[in-house]
């Protein structure tokens, strides 16, 4: 269960990160608001992962997941360029989350 609740916490820091920057310096009242109900359940849910998965594991797995797919909604969005070399590295990126998995 906690490595569903780490999923879904990554998954809410790509939200929160991508309203972040749609929201134009805290001046758009809706991404603004995203961002900010966002980050608290990311948040939540990587405290309650972190009651039963390593510290480290879980601050990796949530970053991992986070960043890997901002930079992918980004790409898919336009907003970023795609290269094959970003496209190596974010499937690197999922590689690691996926081998910290498993390791543990």
């Amino acid at each position: 269960m906690a490595w569903i609740v780490l999923l879904i916490s990554g998954i809410l820091e790509a939200v929160w990160a991508t309203a972040l920057g749609k929201s134009e310096g805290f001046t758009r009242l809706v991404p603004s608001a995203v961002f900010a109900i966002a980050l608290l359940l990311s948040m939540a849910g990587l405290a309650v992962a972190m009651r039963t998965l390593p510290v480290g594991t879980s601050y990796a797995v949530w970053v991992g997941v986070g960043a890997a797919l901002t930079v992918a909604y980004a790409m898919a969005t336009g907003t970023e360029t795609v290269s094959p070399l970003k496209i190596v590295l974010l499937v690197t990126i999922v590689g690691a989350v996926v081998g910290l998995k498993l390791a543990h």
